[in-house]
């Protein structure tokens, strides 16, 4: 059973939320917090598998509980969904930089995030294929970057571990993958198994915002 947290102001939003996680035979909402404070001392005490957070938040926001839960320097380690209206505003770009496992819409249908919450939970991460560009045309223009040559990409990854996040920044899942470079699934998910601790990430969604950020894939 996958445990779960939610924390959003909106009462109808956690709600839905809480109801639609419930649904799922495999996932169960184990609190519910109105702001960034209690989420954060509900994370504390009961230790779930997954923090769906919201970023705009009374007390704390989402990024600072996500930097207490999942941050670089954080003791629990409790991996965070954030699901988000997502303005293109500095909220978002600290989440990444804060170490989020994963971003959707709020709008997203009911399957969409249940399933990205079993993804969430096992380390996976994810996030909707369509802002991904989008998020990362905006993150590279309003961060600095540290330009990596070929050859330096080329020390730190495999040339399979290369194609891999190529398609990875392009928002495919795991299994998209594994067809388009006609391998296993497994075969995929080793990779990636390797490929994060080489790039000093976490997760997919790091990895990815360390392809644009380095300048490994290009802006369209």
């Amino acid at each position: 059973m996958i445990r779960v947290l939610i924390a959003d102001d909106q009462p109808l939003v956690r709600a839905g939320l809480s109801a639609l996680v419930n649904m799922e035979d495999d996932l169960e909402v184990v609190g519910e917090a109105s702001d960034g404070i209690e989420a954060l001392a509900m994370a504390r005490e009961l230790r779930p598998d997954v923090a769906c957070l919201d970023i705009r938040m009374p007390g704390l926001d989402g990024i600072a509980v996500a930097r207490e839960l999942c941050g670089p320097d954080a003791e629990l380690a409790i991996p965070v969904l954030i699901l988000t209206t997502f303005d293109l505003d500095d909220y978002v770009f600290g989440a990444l930089e804060a170490g989020v496992s994963g971003f959707l819409l709020k709008d997203a249908d009911p399957e969409t995030i249940t399933k990205a919450i079993r993804q969430v939970a096992v380390g996976l991460g994810t996030i909707d294929e369509s802002l991904t560009r989008r998020i990362m045309r905006e993150f590279v223009q309003r961060r600095s970057v540290r330009p990596v040559t070929t050859s330096l990409t080329s020390d730190v990854l495999t040339g399979r571990e290369q194609e891999i996040l190529v398609l990875l920044a392009q928002g495919m899942s795991n299994e998209e993958i594994a067809r388009a470079l006609v391998i296993e699934l497994s075969t995929v998910k080793s990779h990636l198994a390797r490929m994060l601790p080489k790039l000093g990430v976490r997760s997919r969604l790091q990895a990815v915002v360390w392809a644009y950020q380095n300048r490994f894939v290009d802006l369209p």
